[in-house]
């Protein structure tokens, strides 16, 4: 009854908050209108023509060199300042306050409306066992020292683990050497480095049916952070061997190859195959850019998203599970789920400053951008044998086609149960579903 009751609530309050979005959406064009006389129009279209003109800089600074490079950078930075130049000379600072507020208020509404229409679902988690000879793989190196640092390999010993601590100075493969401790008895298999190993760490604890410990102690973690787990302080990953939960979650496949987070193709996977790019990545990406995008280096790429074709892509991202918009891709982007047993894809064709301009305004409706969801996709590239790949942010060249798949609830994962990042991102704002939802009508409960 508890339950009903709560659904009901939820989408009560579902549907006042979308009449609410709708409302709001509707007051703002109306106050638009009636600000018309006093620059309400003004304050929009230089807002469009501020971004428009910004993206076209970033465009030219990208894709060009020399007089034109410096001519877009020019641009980025004088767009937007000019925008608000305009707006204190003209007067207009009240109007387009009061707009901006109106509209953000729209969105908060729309996004609540379709988060208690469509609770997320927390990955299913069960408590789990102590670990009895837990065995991590560390490396001092990853996240400029962040094992040292936070004392990972004492807290670890302390809990009763054994621990591994790699030699920058002599690689080593530590597929090999997961192999080795699970023979030795180990019941659980952790790494505390980047995601590349912890991908090859944890296709072994998936083989073996052991628990899979995620430590964030690389530069970026994207994998930790799609757990919920503590970024700033990964010795708290380390609670999980006395008081964890279990995750059954995803993981992704790459001609034979594991992977975690993404799988790309076409310019990330090109710049990242030079040598230069981990001692210098603005300086080596600004350098190659000119060349993937314009000039003789430039790589188009086929693919068959299970049975649809996507052709001549500049840019191709393959993830284990999808991110719950395209559109925060720009600032990291998370994956809401890691166990809906579907590959995320993420194709990006912009060929000129008008198709860059067009993305800026409308994001994931541009036809720049697709964004699809598949079982199976298939890469290959005209003319190529091999391609560069970036998997998990590990530069690789495969032969085509290049085959992702994924292993549904292949991979457990010991997660302490209190994980401060375990929260769902909010959803994107579907327009449709909103109007349906003030009209009292069913929605699609797929995700948009």
């Amino acid at each position: 009854m508890g339950a009903k009751h709560g659904r009901g609530s939820d989408s009560r309050a579902a549907r006042l908050l979308a009449r609410l979005a709708v409302l709001a959406a509707v007051g703002s064009l109306a106050l638009l209108v009636l600000a018309l006389g006093d620059g309400g129009l003004v304050v929009v279209g230089a807002g469009l023509l501020g971004l428009v003109l910004c993206a076209v800089g970033v465009w030219w600074f990208v894709a060009h060199r020399g007089v034109p490079r410096m001519a877009g950078a020019l641009l980025a930075v004088v767009a937007p300042v000019a925008v608000v130049v305009l707006f204190e000379y003209e007067g207009l600072w009240l109007t387009a306050l009061i707009l901006m507020l109106c509209w953000g208020v729209t969105l908060g509404c729309a996004r609540q409306a379709l988060r208690r229409a469509r609770p997320e679902r927390s990955m299913r988690a069960r408590r789990a066992a102590r670990p009895g000879r837990p065995f991590l793989i560390m490396n001092p190196k990853s996240g400029g020292g962040k094992v040292g640092r936070f004392g990972l390999v004492e807290r670890a010993e302390q809990l009763g683990a054994r621990v591994v601590l790699l030699d920058p100075s002599e690689p080593v493969d530590v597929e090999a050497l997961a192999r080795r401790a699970v023979s030795e008895g180990a019941d659980l298999l952790g790494v505390a480095g980047g995601d590349g190993t912890q991908a090859l760490v944890a296709v072994v604890a998936a083989e073996h049916g052991l628990p899979f410990l995620v430590v964030s102690a690389g530069t970026r973690n994207h994998f930790a952070m799609d757990l919920g787990l503590d970024r700033t302080d990964p010795s708290r990953c380390l609670d999980a061997l006395t008081d964890g939960e279990e995750l059954r979650v995803d993981l992704g496949d790459v001609a034979g190859r594991p992977f975690v987070n993404t799988v790309s193709f076409g310019v990330y996977a090109d710049v990242v195959q030079r040598p230069e790019y981990r001692d210098a990545k603005a300086g080596t990406t600004l350098d190659l850019m000119p060349d993937l995008l314009l000039g003789d280096g430039v790589r188009r790429l086929d693919a068959r998203i299970d049975d649809t074709p996507l052709t001549s892509q500049q840019a191709l991202l393959v993830s284990n599970n999808p991110y719950a918009s395209p559109d925060e891709l720009r600032g990291g982007g998370r994956r809401p789920r890691l166990d809906d047993g579907v590959l995320g894809v993420l194709g990006i064709r912009v060929q000129d400053a008008a198709q860059a301009a067009d993305l800026a305004v409308r994001g994931s409706q541009s036809p720049g951008l697709n964004v699809m969801r598949a079982q199976r996709v298939e890469v290959t590239c005209a003319g190529e044998e091999e391609i560069p790949v970036a998997v998990d942010g590990e530069a690789l060249c495969m032969p085509t086609p290049v085959v992702c798949t994924l292993r549904p609830g292949a991979l457990r994962v010991l997660v302490p149960r209190d994980r401060p990042g375990n929260v769902a991102p909010p959803p994107s704002v579907n327009w449709t579903r909103i109007i349906a939802l003030a009209l009292g009508r069913p929605t699609r409960t797929a995700p948009a």
